[in-house]
């Protein structure tokens, strides 16, 4: 069921009036004043009269004009939004949204104008540019946006630097795999000095939090990121001209009237908003219908820990029959199958997956003219005529899921690029995964077969290099404030191997425990999981851990932050039908002793059963009676953790 109620007044119809106008919260506490100052659109925020951004600048360049100087306000109109939906691909299945809304419109001295929209709820701005035709010009290029944000001066920052171009492995990034910095100060160098990518969390002292995001992007725009800091602002930046090899230009054209994409800022004075958050679904819409709903479903893959040599008939026979005894629905069949089992035998493998009531997912490079893999199959996915002709040949084979790989991009091409397989792929009945891939921005309502993308360091790097086995806890305890707040996360983790090797005692070393492992199950959401589960973990891997797994959902009604610290320690609820699940990791030094408050869950005293890491990360399970739901005492191991369940 949907709602959407849209009321509009003027505010301001003609003469001469102040350039200042606000927008507040339906409770209030959220406050945005829109202002300009010596011609140049500025806005603020405020939370509980506690300053959260700072007069930040507003407009773009375009060309046919600056809009971003000489600028001022001839009209506001203000309205409400209201929307109830449901979604069963995010953090939470049913959304309730109300928003007070303000769309400003300026003008400059060439007759040129621009309005600005804002949308305020109780935690969550979402403003976009609305650009109407410029006299008879009816198409623009914005070769550059002029929006900043102007933090207090006491703000931190945790941030994930943006990558330079056509460099790492076969030249596919940037992917949005690089490491974070938190509680960083302002003036931090990106890595590379490319700034820093979406999401960017933000600590204002002990005034609150901000969240940064963007949302809505599509064919017709490229995705964004933030600058370094400079002048005291984060700047919006475009992709870099050396993206995809140099293929499409760097700022996006419009046909107008024409929007940008919707920027987000959640602010809170604790970080349960922060966690929580909806607001990048709350203001998009589905661009198409599907005949048939995307599919959540468990995994098993061979190569995450086999690796290459795995691609063969009898490791993916093996790898079905895993999925079969957990009772898992389908099996990701990874990079080059089409030369090591060959297009002429996929249908005896695709029809025994058949025979075990396992769905199988293939894998496809996104191209093969923008960086420079090898990994096939390639050149099936890039193009209209033949993407259909392979889609035809998947959904003839009974494929209703693909992963495609190798993207290394933002521009508006690439955009597109994205927004052709998922099109196509839904006129064939076919799921869609991304990975090596940029940060799905609403994705998940707006094409409804999107079911994940990586887009984070994820379990891959497990493998590669120890370091990321070393900082597995804290790149844990990261995600649910910031990658996983904003979209859906396709990690591809759950390991209960010690060592990453096939033969489990040689390869990078794990350093987590199995609690650990099994409360990222429930930490990182995506409706599709492809675990990490290998067959001799069936006899090698705690019992209780193993059947934990052939019983954990995929999807959730709700979500709650119960506690934590972004690179320190999460606890995070998730429901799922009538059962909270409770999950938490640590990744300090120290054992951390809580007494959680899961008022918030309306859960009654009673039992719960917890699976936690004891002394040597050996997985337990025990029976807890809860007395108080406001004081439940658990302990969590460094790099250990625990799940509880709660029905």
């Amino acid at each position: 069921m949907k709602k959407y109620v849209l009321n509009l007044s003027l505010l301001l119809a003609s003469g001469t009036w102040a350039a200042s106008v606000d927008v507040v919260s339906p409770d209030g506490r959220l406050k945005v004043v829109s202002d300009i100052s010596d011609g140049r659109p500025v806005y603020s925020v405020s939370y509980d009269g506690k300053s959260i951004l700072e007069n930040s600048p507003l407009g773009i360049k375009s060309d046919i004009g600056d809009l971003s100087t000489g600028m001022s306000l001839v009209e506001s109109r203000r309205g409400k939004v209201s929307k109830s939906f449901d979604q069963d691909k995010i953090k939470k299945s049913h959304i309730e949204y109300e928003a007070n809304q303000l769309i400003t419109t300026l003008k400059n001295s060439k007759g040129h104008t621009l309005d600005i929209e804002w949308l305020v709820s109780d935690n969550d701005i979402a403003f976009r540019y609305l650009i109407p035709c410029q006299g008879d010009t009816g198409a623009m290029v914005i070769n550059e946006e002029v929006t900043g944000f102007r933090f207090p001066e006491q703000t931190t920052a945790f941030l994930t630097s943006q990558s330079d171009a056509m460099i790492g492995w076969k030249r596919t990034k940037p992917s949005y795999e690089e490491f974070y910095i938190t509680d960083a100060p302002l003036d931090s160098a990106s890595k590379f000095g490319q700034g820093f990518t979406f999401p960017a969390l933000f600590r204002i002292g002990n005034d609150g939090w901000a969240l940064l995001t963007e949302t809505g992007v599509d064919g017709y725009y490229c995705a964004s990121h933030l600058t370094d800091y400079k002048d005291g602002v984060f700047f919006i930046a475009y992709p870099m001209p050396e993206e995809n090899n140099g293929n499409g230009t760097t700022a996006p054209g419009i046909s107008l009237p024409g929007t940008t994409p919707w920027r987000t800022i959640t602010v809170a004075d604790n970080l349960a908003p922060i966690a929580e958050t909806t607001i990048p679904w709350n203001v998009v819409e589905p661009r198409y219908e599907v005949k048939r709903k995307a599919r959540p479903s468990r995994g098993t893959w061979s190569w995450i820990v086999w690796q290459d040599n795995s691609m063969n008939m009898e490791d993916q026979k093996t790898f079905i029959d895993l999925a079969a005894d957990l009772g898992y629905e389908h099996i990701l069949i990874d990079a080059g199958w089409d030369k090591n089992i060959g297009y002429d035998r996929m249908p005896e493998l695709l029809g025994y997956a058949k025979s075990k009531g396992i769905r199988p997912a293939l894998w496809y490079s996104s191209s093969g003219y923008w960086n420079d893999i090898v990994q096939s199959p390639i050149n099936k996915m890039d193009r209209p005529i033949v993407r259909k002709k392979e889609m035809k040949w998947l959904r003839d084979n009974g494929v209703e899921c693909i992963k495609v790989d190798f993207f290394g991009g933002d521009k508006q091409e690439t955009m597109r690029l994205y927004e052709d397989i998922l099109s196509d792929a839904a006129d064939f009945g076919i799921d869609v995964i991304f990975h090596g891939c940029t940060l799905p921005r609403g994705w998940e309502r707006m094409y409804p077969n999107h079911v994940g993308s990586e887009a984070v360091f994820a379990s891959e790097n497990l493998i590669f290099e120890q370091i990321f086995c070393d900082m597995e806890a804290f790149h844990a305890t990261l995600h649910p404030f910031i990658r996983n707040s904003v979209a859906m996360m396709e990690y591809g983790g759950t390991f209960f191997n010690h060592r990453m090797g096939r033969d489990n005692n040689s390869g990078s070393i794990r350093r987590t425990g199995d609690g650990f492992q099994i409360a990222t199950a429930v930490l990182f959401q995506n409706p599709v999981q492809n675990f990490a589960i290998t067959p001799n973990n069936l006899t090698d891997a705690p019992a209780d851990a193993i059947a934990f797994m052939k019983d954990v959902p995929t999807t959730w009604g709700d979500t709650k932050l119960i506690e934590g610290y972004p690179g320190k320690y999460v606890v995070l609820a998730r429901r799922n039908g009538d059962k909270w699940y409770i999950a938490g990791v640590n990744a300090q030094k120290d054992v951390m002793k809580l007494k959680l408050d899961l008022s918030s869950l309306g859960v009654e005293p009673g039992s719960a059963v917890i699976l936690a890491d004891e002394k040597g990360k050996e997985l337990k399970s025990k029976t807890l009676k809860v007395k108080n739901v406001k004081s439940v005492p658990v302990e969590i191991l460094p790099d250990g953790g625990f799940v509880m369940i709660i029905e």
